[in-house]
């Protein structure tokens, strides 16, 4: 068997072992969040799925990089949703126990 018998779809390099750091993020990343650019290449690129999840993987991957390419817009991704602003909510009488200290008791001082 010749080296690219034993590539699987879209492998550029060899299959790190299981206990690699980087396999275990992008797997983990990958089952996390299936949708995720970089862990669906980089899992194609290393060979870690197996060979029938690559084959449907692969052609996903290669499809969107061709319309990348050739300018058929960039790949889906789902803009994150919004965060609202908080209010700061303004007081509107003063604290009788706050008014004559200014807050600041305490700080700077040296106590006698």
């Amino acid at each position: 068997m010749s080296q690219n018998e034993k590539l699987k779809p879209g492998q550029k390099f060899p299959t790190p072992t299981p206990g690699f750091g980087d396999r275990v993020f992008y797997e983990s990343l990958l089952k996390q969040r299936p949708d995720s650019l970089m862990a669906q290449e980089w899992c194609i690129n290393y060979g870690v799925l197996s060979h029938k999840k690559a084959e449907k993987l692969h052609k996903i991957v290669t499809t969107r990089k061709r319309q990348v390419r050739t300018g058929g817009g960039a790949a889906v991704v789902s803009p994150a949703p919004k965060k609202k602003k908080s209010r700061l909510v303004k007081e509107e009488g003063i604290d009788p126990d706050m008014a004559g200290s200014g807050g600041y008791e305490g700080v700077g001082r040296r106590s006698l």
